[in-house]
């Protein structure tokens, strides 16, 4: 026979043994409080390290251990050892002095972060560096106020900077290519006030690029200062495929002079300018530009809509050396002599372009003068659009020396129902087995 107990667990015991339980939950409460409380407090969880002032002292929090620690009587040497541990930082409000420069080294993601803290920096630099930009990618600095402080991002990729304000400083951002290149850049909402240079690009050192390409700045503002820059294309720096929107520039208060919006020195190939406007104060106008075009500009920027410069100027785009101003609807013409081939066979074509623009018309002039007696000439014309395709050719004869437009039914043979022109195209023969004729091709169109 078998026989079943049943244990059973008097009412006393089950108190104690509740009354341990809670005591216990009590006390793990108390232990995560206390980690995770204290000056640092916070809710930036997704950060190594919380960063906070707590009188003349700097606190660092662990947010992964949950303790804080006192490193460094420097806000300097605090930000350094949080980001040579870690690689993101989140500053609470306050007032941080700089004594050195902050450097983050060949970083992936990494971030410096606040929603209202200041940073005196002296001078000092925040410089974001990798030995190549694939080494150190993804870079955030956002919502901070720096004062005398720049930020430099050299040969990294993709770094982003938003939300900031620059004072009183002598450079806000500057990019730099010491080893290879810094492209895909993007700065937002930021704020210059007070700067000798507010953005620049730097002409490449030793083996790197001056590639800066398919960056963007976007919805920031510039107040400047007498003999001051507000964005600085250095010779050699490539500032190409990028886009300038939504940005406006404050020139000539309070009397200011030597004052420019954009200096090219370099190159700015493809990179649109739209939505930008330039505003000067000033009744009488000295050193102020616009846009300052230099002798080593190759090419400029494309002026797209919206580009406004109001007030007055001593130039609003300053062009000593004639470079050719690229816009949206831009007017151009084109002269070119056409190479001629012999014995009843076309030579190479000489092709008209209006890069980095896109043609969007051309009317052509063909002028044939020096024929000989009776020599024939025939002049060869032809778009090539944007997907490769070319149009069917216009052919006209000439047996004598004269100047003829194509006629609008000429122009329907080039043009197709719908495509971008990328080129014209225009080659000659002469029936002779020698020629000192001379056939040339002129013309004006837009392009955008």
């Amino acid at each position: 026979m078998t026989t079943n107990s049943k244990v059973t667990i008097s009412k006393r015991v089950l108190v104690v043994i509740l009354a341990a339980l809670l005591a216990l939950s009590l006390f793990n409460t108390f232990l995560i409080f206390e980690r995770t409380s204290g000056p640092a407090d916070t809710s930036a969880v997704n950060y190594d390290y919380v960063m906070s002032r707590v009188g003349g002292s700097y606190m660092l929090k662990n947010m992964l251990t949950g303790y804080s620690i006192n490193p460094a009587q420097s806000a300097s040497s605090t930000l350094n050892i949080a980001l040579n541990d870690g690689k993101s930082i989140y500053i609470n409000p306050g007032t941080y002095t700089l004594s050195e420069d902050v450097v983050i080294y060949n970083k992936l993601n990494a971030k410096i972060v606040s929603d209202g803290a200041t940073i005196i920096g002296n001078g000092y630099k925040i410089i974001v560096r990798g030995d190549n930009y694939t080494m150190s990618k993804y870079a955030t600095i956002s919502g901070l106020t720096l004062i005398n402080t720049t930020i430099r991002i050299e040969d990294s990729f993709a770094a982003t900077i938003s939300n900031m304000v620059f004072k009183n400083t002598s450079v806000g951002i500057e990019f730099a290519n010491i080893n290879t290149w810094s492209e895909y850049n993007q700065i937002d909402n930021c704020q210059f006030i007070n700067a000798s240079e507010s953005i620049a690009f730097r002409t490449p050192v030793g083996n790197a690029t001056g590639s800066y390409a398919s960056s963007q700045i976007n919805r920031c503002s510039f107040n400047l200062r007498d003999n001051s820059i507000g964005i600085n294309v250095e010779a050699g720096a490539q500032f190409s495929d990028s886009q300038l929107q939504d940005i406006r520039f404050w020139l000539g208060e309070d009397g200011k002079t030597n004052q420019t919006g954009i200096l090219v020195n370099g190159s700015m190939d493809q990179t649109l300018l739209f939505g930008v406007v330039f505003e000067s104060f000033t009744d009488q106008p000295q050193g102020m530009y616009a846009l300052d075009i230099g002798e080593m500009c190759n090419p400029t920027p494309i002026i797209d809509g919206g580009v406004s410069f109001l007030g007055d100027w001593t130039a609003r785009i300053h062009n000593p050396f004639n470079k050719w101003i690229s816009g949206v609807g831009d007017a151009f013409k084109r002269t070119v002599q056409v190479l001629i081939g012999t014995s009843g066979q076309f030579n190479e074509s000489v092709n008209i372009q209006t890069f980095p623009l896109k043609m969007f018309s051309f009317n052509p002039k063909i002028d044939v003068s020096n024929l000989a007696n009776g020599e024939v000439m025939t002049v060869r014309v032809l778009f090539e659009y944007a997907d490769n395709v070319r149009s069917g050719s216009v052919e006209k004869t000439f047996r004598s020396n004269q100047a003829v437009w194509l006629s609008d039914d000429d122009m329907m043979t080039l043009y197709p129902s719908q495509n971008l022109i990328w080129e014209v195209l225009v080659d000659a023969k002469s029936n002779l087995a020698a020629t000192n004729a001379i056939v040339t091709v002129s013309g004006y169109g837009t392009a955008g």
